[in-house]
């Protein structure tokens, strides 16, 4: 994934509040538009980045139900 990307997608929500980052994700997944997934992809990337040991293993957990 191209830098300048995650810079814009960082750039777009960067002070959003959770009303708008709900939106936002919300957005992106009901749209069902394949240009969507770098910016859901960057915002994992945020989660997972500032995640502890045990919350990216529920992470890993949610999404291995999810996956079944």
């Amino acid at each position: 994934m191209d830098l300048n990307l995650r810079k814009a997608v960082l750039a777009n929500v960067s002070g959003n509040n959770h009303e708008e980052l709900e939106s936002t994700i919300v957005e992106a997944i009901n749209s069902g538009e394949e240009k969507m997934l770098p910016g859901l992809g960057v915002l994992f990337e945020v989660i997972w980045q500032n995640s502890d040991e045990s919350e990216k293993k529920e992470i890993l957990e949610i999404l291995a139900e999810g996956l079944q």
